[in-house]
């Protein structure tokens, strides 16, 4: 009897074995180790609304020119996105009065949007000039990631903050996540991340949300400790403050571009050991989110599970690493 059981669990994890090497051989196989980054010809420009003329967007690559570029992904967001601007302009524009060399630019990413996101973004840029606000209208939906990384791409600023559209988070903690950052990088050469934060907020949330989406919650964070991140605890937040260098870097690596995009960018940050630093953020929920709880986090389990996978086999890699060994 004990040899039969004994042949039973060989051959069981023998076809194991075979599944898993199946598995990352077709992972292999499939997979482009490094992103692909497409760009539409549209998209290389931005509409000046004064002179009615399109100027093309400066790179990434550039030197910068601005103390801060701040990256809005907007998709359908008409509604949600005039209260969040005058909360965010009117602070900088205060900053910038109270500190002189504090020069700032707004990217508004419209990522395919179908409803007025573009004409209610370009009346602030109309307003404040096209120095201050920008408009990148991408041709069709990439995804939140694919939104904030062609806004990244397209930025001037030494150092690059990417805030969520609805205005959950207070605008004027950047000012928390500017001195964290500083910290660690005191120069735009230097890497460095400011994590805005929700944890604390965490004991609040468990008592307004229902049984249902407490367990929701409570099992993407185990599943992106157990596959990906595991010294941040909120990797979700949208309020991301990041040097140009580790910008450069994390973004051209980027490989998710819908909603576990941020798990992956803290990922790639683990693993090129750069630094950074989790900020308390104020923040508060708003109506009209795009997630679907249940499928959204179904998705969302299935791009984490795939990020280490494709990771742990080889089927990605890290395309600033390559860039260096270059």
């Amino acid at each position: 009897m004990w040899t039969c059981l004994c042949q039973l669990c060989f051959y069981l994890l023998s076809t194991l074995a075979v599944a898993a090497l199946s598995i990352a051989a077709l992972v292999l196989y499939k997979t482009k180790p490094y992103p692909n980054i497409k760009r539409h010809k549209d998209e290389e420009t931005f509409l000046d609304p004064h002179t009615i003329k399109t100027v093309t967007f400066p790179s990434l690559e550039d030197s910068p020119s601005l103390e801060l570029s701040v990256i809005v992904p907007a998709y359908n967001e008409e509604q949600r996105l005039p209260s969040m601007l005058d909360e965010c302009l009117a602070f900088l524009e205060q900053k910038s009065a109270g500190t002189p060399n504090f020069t700032y630019e707004v990217i508004v990413v419209s990522d395919g949007s179908q409803d007025a996101t573009v004409s209610v973004a370009l009346g602030y840029s109309k307003k404040h000039g096209a120095e201050k606000v920008r408009v990148l209208e991408l041709i069709e939906n990439r995804g939140k990631g694919g939104a904030v990384r062609m806004g990244m791409l397209s930025a001037r600023g030494r150092n690059l903050l990417f805030a969520d559209a609805d205005g959950a988070t207070k605008f004027p903690d950047y000012d928390k996540l500017e001195v964290a950052l500083k910290q660690l990088a005191p120069e735009w050469r230097d890497d460095g991340i400011a994590i805005g934060s929700r944890a604390h907020l965490e004991n609040d949330a468990i008592a307004t949300r229902s049984f249902f989406r407490t367990i929701l919650m409570h099992g993407f964070h185990f599943l992106v400790w157990l596959f990906a991140v595991r010294s941040i605890r909120d990797t979700q937040c949208g309020f991301k403050l990041f040097t140009r260098t580790t910008a450069r870097k994390l973004f051209t690596s980027l490989h998710v571009e819908r909603w576990a995009f941020d798990v992956e960018l803290l990922y790639l940050a683990e693993n090129l050991k750069l630094p950074m630093s989790e900020v308390a953020v104020r923040w508060t929920e708003i109506d009209g989110s795009k997630l679907t709880p249940f499928w959204s986090w179904l998705q969302m389990g299935r791009d984490l599970f795939m990020i280490w996978v494709r990771y742990l086999v080889g089927a990605w890699r890290i395309a600033s690493i390559q860039k260096k060994e270059k």
